[in-house]
């Protein structure tokens, strides 16, 4: 019996590595890119691999490089990448009542990536309750470490990348709005999500170009929010 479940949390493992590897290619080239940006702002190449390594937070840790850089307090550093990681307040909630009982969720929670969480959240119901941990560990374990060897990358070889192919510079940025694209086109399958996405696409376009875009993206994910659990409620 014993033996079985071994091979059964295995199995679980290896498939969500697999399902994971098709966020490599929004994970590297944003990674690479951290890793030139950090090199830049004066951390050196194992600082920068350091925090992607233990902050491991995409746009907080640019945030993170550009404050430090600038010279900031770091109390206000602190405050501001709390507030661009709350997302993860709404993030664990959703993915509660797919959980097991397991004592390691909390430690993992420190892989839960946007992506992840988005991926997370359309398998791990779909997967018998015995094979979601082993699959969240594989899945979040591949995420995390490209993310780590993206940013080593870009701190030890990327401004020879970015000079021997210029166009590298202009594509990278896009790899990760093109990621997430990718992760929600299967919701524009139901007409709700799609009139939600739609909305929160439209509020932060109309805020962008009235010139807030700091407000763009909490506005418009209140606005898609509401439209979404307000039609929801309709129906």
């Amino acid at each position: 019996m014993s033996q079985q479940v071994a091979t059964s949390n295995y199995h679980s493992l290896l498939l969500g590595a697999r399902e994971s590897i098709p966020l490599l290619g929004g994970y590297i080239p944003v990674a690479i890119s951290f890793g030139l940006i950090a090199l830049q702002s004066g951390f050196s190449s194992w600082e920068a691999v350091a925090i992607s390594t233990l902050v491991y937070a995409g746009a907080s840790q640019f945030l993170f490089v550009a404050m430090i850089a600038s010279g900031a307090p770091l109390w206000f550093v602190v405050v501001m990448t709390l507030l661009i990681n709350a997302r993860h307040v709404v993030y664990g909630p959703n993915l509660a009542p797919w959980l097991s009982t397991s004592r390691l969720w909390p430690w993992l929670m420190h892989g839960l990536t946007d992506q992840i969480f988005a991926l997370a959240h359309t398998r791990l119901p779909q997967l018998p309750s015995a094979d979601r941990l082993g699959w969240f560990i594989g899945a979040m374990l591949v995420a995390w470490f490209s993310w780590i060897g993206g940013t080593a990358v870009g701190a030890i070889a990327g401004k020879e990348l970015t000079q021997q192919w210029p166009l590298l510079g202009d594509v990278m940025p896009f790899a990760l709005p093109a990621l997430f694209l990718v992760l929600l086109a299967p919701r524009f399958t139901s007409w709700l999500w799609s009139l939600a996405l739609g909305c929160t696409a439209v509020v932060a376009l109309l805020f962008t170009l009235m010139g807030m875009t700091n407000a763009a993206i909490p506005v418009a994910a209140v606005a898609g929010a509401v439209v979404f659990f307000g039609m929801g409620a309709l129906r």
